[in-house]
């Protein structure tokens, strides 16, 4: 379900996925395909790890990465969940093909 509110995103966001919700600051991102893909990959993972385990795993990498990159965009631009969307939001048929836990691939790679 997607609701609209720039009241409850992150100042510098335009998303969240808090399954089973995607939150959009902007209406105009509705009809963003690619957008709404990538807050897509978000809803499969937190299914895949029974959504409480997502919200664990994802703070705790991202602690690892703020102490690892010491900024706070680099750190989340390399949480593996973020990683994974970010690399196939644009492939809008990626969630038919996609295999169980795939995001696990991309936790030891990382940009710097």
């Amino acid at each position: 379900m997607i609701i609209i509110s720039k009241y409850l995103i992150p100042k510098g966001y335009n998303g969240l996925t808090l399954f089973p919700f995607v939150l959009l600051r902007l209406k105009i991102l509705k009809g963003d395909s690619v957008f709404l893909n990538h807050e897509r990959i978000h809803l499969r993972q937190q299914l895949e790890l029974l959504v409480l385990l997502f919200y664990i795993i994802y703070f705790f990498e991202f602690i690892f990465r703020i102490i690892q990159f010491k900024n706070w965009e680099l750190a989340y631009r390399n949480i593996s969940f973020e990683r994974e969307c970010y690399a196939n939001e644009s492939d809008l048929g990626y969630l038919k093909h996609r295999k169980f836990w795939s995001f696990l691939k991309y936790i030891r790679r990382h940009d710097v």
